[in-house]
């Protein structure tokens, strides 16, 4: 039994989405949104630190045993970028608190692993999500992103762990100096 936490990052709101894979078998247990909105716009700390709590509140009332988190691409406005990013770390510090090993997966591969081809609108993404996990009524867009996020490390988690063991990955060395610095 693997109990997934996937987590769709944003600022303004995080989806959150849990599902327990046995076998190949999906079971929906939780899906939601940790909303900053009620914070003013300037209030980054305040809004970092709603987004931190909220994930550890979710992490100690379903108890996951793996996580999964989007990877966000740079937007065409870098301050927007920069933003975004920084919602994520407070995700991702919230994920490696407790220690939960975190998976991360873009919005293509969620896509290609939930719908079936990576330019899926976001209604695709929810009906999907909403056939998969049986669900009676389509889940908001970023819950459903959230939760296809869980489904794809449940679909792939495993065998990319394998693959991960089967070979080293090395960080390529030829851009490097020689002595690990330059004076």
């Amino acid at each position: 039994m693997n109990r997934i936490l996937g987590i769709d990052p944003g600022l303004r709101t995080t989806g959150f989405g849990v599902v327990e894979a046995v076998g190949g078998k999906l079971t929906y247990l939780a899906s939601g949104t940790i909303s900053t909105t009620a914070l003013a716009t300037g209030d980054l700390p305040g809004r970092i630190r709603v987004l931190f709590e909220g994930v550890q509140e979710v992490i100690q009332r379903y108890q996951p045993t793996a996580a999964a988190v989007e990877i966000v691409f740079v937007n065409t406005n870098p301050q927007s970028s920069l933003l975004l990013g920084q919602a994520r770390g407070a995700c991702l510090c919230a994920l490696v608190a407790h220690p939960l090993e975190v998976s991360e997966y873009t919005a293509l591969q969620m896509k290609k692993a939930v719908v079936g081809h990576g330019k899926a609108q976001k209604i695709q993404v929810q009906e999907m999500v909403k056939r998969l996990l049986n669900l009676p009524a389509l889940p908001g867009p970023d819950a459903a992103d959230a939760l296809g996020i869980a489904i794809t490390h449940a679909h792939v988690g495993q065998a990319m762990a394998q693959l991960n063991k089967a070979t080293t990955l090395q960080r390529a060395t030829s851009g490097m100096y020689k002595g690990g610095r330059s004076r």
